[in-house]
């Protein structure tokens, strides 16, 4: 009758169990189950470390990456709630090369690899959103490539072309940016972005391009003045970079005398970036004679009435009259006397002169950026002395080394009384700021010892199971397999048979009160049921001459 929480185990298993070919199968079937759970240990202790091959990608990467990690044989493992992708530690940089031969991940923006997959008969209109929807994505791609950019959107309003001018409507372009934690866009990155979409697009002005951020931000206004002041912001940097550079000119040139942490500089300048355009035509008279440029010249000449010859008739009264002597330029204008008495014709002769008249006529353009004026103020710590003692003390400078510091910043920032610019040097103590004493991380908190222990652990631990796996359980069993059976003890109804060990020595006489069969039959029994006793008994008797 069974016990209640016992196994009832057949009567037929147990004399299998008790056999000698049943203790066995079942010794060799224990030493396998041990065999496989030492190999179970070894290969958990021999599983490879997995680390990050992706993170943070779209629905429709990560199925490509997966099915790719399969074709590879590579295996892998899901992190992060299924928002990152682990595989073994040696095979990281394997894979991404591998992927990233098939363009992948693609970061959920479709490119122009989706006019690759045109099918033929697609009409005008699925041609041209297909390829809207290519431009977004491109673009959506090289915005993404700014570091302060983790994932971005564009959306292109690209009206139909029309053949009337005044129906033609420029295309406008949105821009939605989710930046990283902490990062921000200043207002040249922002204008980078806006000229970047209106330079991919066509007939796209900056004006009509919109930037805004993951939390509604508006990034781009152009309908706003650019700052307080009217400055664009390449102004502002212009001047930024103006003062920097002063500051920078400064105390790179005091710094060996003083320390290079014992001098601070700051510059303001003031810059004209008005542009000036002035047209001037000036006219002066000519001071000297001799400076006067004839132009033009016109004479004329006129005789009225006829003249008598009179005289002696001769050579002489046939000549011409004499030259009239009176200046042309006198100031009464008419027909000069004549010299001879006997003329009774006038003669007149005009003479108009045109001299150039002085003209300048200039044009100055002046650019706008000039300096108006340059302000600097340094601070020069006190001088830093030692003793013999080995003491250390602060000393202010002298006047001598202030005025040589004075003078060096004036040439340094290209000093100019006549433009108002002003300096202003002044020494004091700086005021030191303990810094904050970071205690040195112990050995065993340190993360590579921390995981050097981890890995020195495990492997301490799988060598310690095989230990005992080998020593409590495979050991005993193939000494206990490699052992003979040892024979069933006498029982009392049974008369008492020879007791030999396991090399065959007599140990115990039969009873001799048994009868000559009796004993014949249980020898043969002994052979017929462990040949290998009866072989040991005969090898010892021939051994020992018996």
């Amino acid at each position: 009758m069974a016990v209640a929480g016992q196994m009832v185990v057949p009567a037929s298993f147990t004399g299998f169990a008790q056999s000698a070919g049943g203790r066995k199968i079942m010794l060799m079937l224990g030493v396998a189950a041990i065999v496989a759970l030492m190999g179970a240990v070894w290969m958990w202790g021999q599983q490879p470390e997995y680390r990050v091959l992706f993170s943070n990608f779209s629905d429709r990467d990560g199925g490509a990456i997966v099915a790719e990690l399969e074709k590879m044989n590579i295996p892998y493992k899901y992190a992060e709630g299924g928002g990152a992708v682990l595989v073994p530690a040696d095979r990281v940089h394997d894979a991404r090369l591998k992927l990233a031969s098939q363009g992948l991940p693609k970061g959920g923006n479709v490119g122009f690899e989706l006019m690759e997959n045109q099918k033929l008969g697609s009409s005008q209109f699925i041609e041209r959103v297909n390829f809207q929807r290519a431009m977004e994505g491109e673009l959506a791609r090289s915005i993404e490539s700014v570091s302060s950019v983790q994932a971005a959107r564009v959306h292109l309003a690209m009206p139909k072309d029309s053949i009337f001018v005044s129906e033609q409507k420029a295309p406008t372009a949105s821009v939605l940016l989710n930046l990283h934690p902490g990062r921000t866009l200043d207002t040249q990155q922002v204008s980078a972005i806006v000229h970047l979409v209106a330079s991919s697009v066509p007939d796209l002005p900056t004006k009509n391009v919109t930037i805004v951020d993951q939390n509604g931000n508006l990034l781009s206004d152009s309908g706003k003045p650019a700052s307080l002041n009217g400055m664009d912001p390449s102004q502002i940097k212009y001047v930024q970079d103006l003062q920097q550079n002063v500051i920078r000119r400064i105390e790179s040139i005091i710094s060996p005398m003083v320390g290079p942490t014992n001098v601070r500089a700051e510059a303001t300048a003031d810059v004209d970036f008005s542009r000036t355009e002035q047209a001037v035509e000036s006219y002066k008279p000519n001071q000297t004679p001799e400076a006067m440029v004839i132009r033009s010249q016109q004479t004329s000449e006129s005789l009225n009435g006829g003249a008598t010859a009179g005289g002696v008739p001769g050579a002489l009264s046939n000549q011409p009259p004499a030259p009239a002597t009176a200046p042309i330029d006198a100031p009464g204008k008419g027909a000069a006397p004549a010299t001879n008495a006997n003329a009774s014709a006038n003669t007149r002769k005009d003479a108009t002169v045109n001299y150039e008249v002085d003209k300048t006529i200039q044009y100055v353009q002046q650019a706008g950026g000039g300096l108006k004026r340059l302000s600097v103020a340094v601070v020069v710590n006190f001088k830093k002395t030692t003793d013999k003692a080995g003491k250390v003390t602060m000393k202010p400078l002298t006047e001598a080394e202030i005025t040589q510091i004075t003078n060096l910043v004036k040439e340094a920032m290209g000093y100019n009384q006549e433009r108002g610019d002003s300096v202003k040097v002044v020494n004091t103590p700086f005021i030191s700021t303990e810094q904050e004493v970071i205690p040195e991380v112990p050995l065993w908190k340190q993360p590579n010892n921390i995981q050097l222990v981890k890995d020195i652990g495990k492997y301490l631990l799988v060598a310690l199971g095989l230990l005992i796996l080998y020593l409590r359980l495979l050991k005993p069993m193939v000494k206990k397999l490699t052992e003979a059976p040892a024979l069933p003890p006498p029982s009392a109804a049974a008369p008492m048979e020879p007791q030999f060990s396991a090399n065959g020595e007599l140990m115990a006489l039969p009873n001799s009160s048994n009868s000559y069969q009796e004993n014949l039959s249980r020898a043969q029994k002994l052979a017929t049921e462990d040949p290998r006793v009866v072989a040991n008994i005969v090898k010892t008797w021939v051994s020992s001459n018996e």
